[in-house]
């Protein structure tokens, strides 16, 4: 027959065990820190460093797919001694738009549609990070990302060229004057491409939403120009019509006040009133991007 055990008391039943966890007492870095290794962390993504292989291989071609047509144009120009670059570096990214819009739609949505798919926004601001933190480093970061992508064929031509033995002051100036048109570009595009990824956390949306705004919207402002150009019109309304795309924004406003030669049908750019227009219709774009994350941020991180 078995026997009934006593009741155990109910101080033999407690026990209390020390695992080991002890509180944190070293340096608190704060918002900064959190801020700069965010946008380390995304800067660096943007071209597939930290991630598996296969995602460094779109951003990596493409960036060569930038620099090579520049390195051509180099060693045509050490070989036969020209006088000057085939292409001035304010031309450089307009004429390489398609690689661009594409690099971004690649990249933009990698940069902050994932954080919207798997919900972790809100983990970020769990942590001593603020809203204007997450978007001034994801917004820092891609624009950096493409002003890299953007800059670094500048320079291929520009080491070139004095290689070329060409005029350094003219080579000079107009080096700067594309390093001040990319900037601009990657502030635009950037903020465009990002706005548009972080509507949506579906990846392939983002990237098809990214190519028609940039792609679509260029082709169609291209070729109401042209017939508008065909058709008599004058070199005002034309250059109005460029408003409307963000290439032709910045082909305005480096036509403009950067001494370029314009992309607009006829070659002639806006003048230097329209062009203001052109400055003020871009820096507000810039905003309105940085305003509109910040909204959607405000209502995801909730």
């Amino acid at each position: 027959m078995a026997v009934e055990q006593p009741p155990a008391h109910a101080g033999e039943q407690t026990q209390i065990h020390n695992i080991g966890y002890r509180n944190y007492d070293g340096p608190r870095l704060g918002r900064a820190y959190a801020r700069r290794s965010l946008f380390s962390q995304s800067l660096r993504g943007a071209y597939g460093l930290g991630r598996s292989a296969k995602s460094k291989v779109l951003p990596m071609i493409l960036f060569a797919v930038m620099c090579v047509p520049a390195a051509i144009m180099v060693a045509v120009a050490v070989t036969t001694k020209a006088n000057e670059l085939p292409v001035e570096y304010t031309r450089y990214a307009i004429l390489l738009q398609a690689v661009i819009s594409l690099y971004l739609a690649a990249q933009a949505p990698q940069t902050v549609s994932r954080d919207l798919r798997f919900k972790t926004v809100p983990l970020y601001f769990s942590r001593p990070i603020e809203h204007s933190d997450y978007v001034r480093a994801k917004f820092a970061a891609m624009a950096s990302a493409l002003f890299i992508l953007t800059a670094a064929p500048l320079l291929v031509l520009y080491v070139g060229a004095l290689l070329a033995k060409l005029d350094f002051a003219d080579q000079t100036k107009g080096f700067a004057q594309g390093l001040v048109s990319v900037a601009l570009l990657s502030l635009l595009f950037s903020g465009i491409a990002l706005i548009i990824s972080a509507i949506t956390p579906r990846r392939g949306f983002g990237i098809a939403a990214v190519i028609a705004v940039l792609t679509i919207s260029y082709g169609a402002v291209s070729t109401v120009q042209a017939i508008a150009y065909e058709q008599g019109s004058t070199t005002d309304a034309i250059a109005w019509l460029g408003l409307f795309s963000p290439i032709t924004l910045i082909d305005g406003v480096q036509t403009a006040f950067l001494g370029a030669t314009s992309a607009f049908p006829g070659g002639e750019g806006p003048s230097s009133g329209t062009g203001v227009v052109y400055v003020i219709v871009v820096l507000a774009l810039i905003a309105g991007c940085y305003g509109a994350m910040m909204r959607r941020y405000r209502k995801v991180g909730l």
